[in-house]
């Protein structure tokens, strides 16, 4: 017998979606996804550097 079937939380909407057999995990759908991807690609969403890594890229060095 099987066991529950895991829920989480899809990161854009916060809805509770099943984990197993979503093909768009971990997101609850397409549009989901897509919307996700679109708030990257318009830079809504950014990753913070620390000043020593901005001088990195600026310099051209590698880490």
């Amino acid at each position: 017998m099987a066991g529950p079937l895991k829920k989480v939380r899809c990161p854009h909407c916060k809805r509770k979606t099943t984990w197993e057999g979503n093909p768009y995990r971990p997101f609850c759908s397409k549009e989901c996804k897509l919307a996700d991807l679109y708030s990257w690609l318009s830079e809504e969403y950014r990753l913070k550097l620390r000043p020593e890594e901005i001088e990195e890229i600026s310099s051209g060095k590698e880490a």
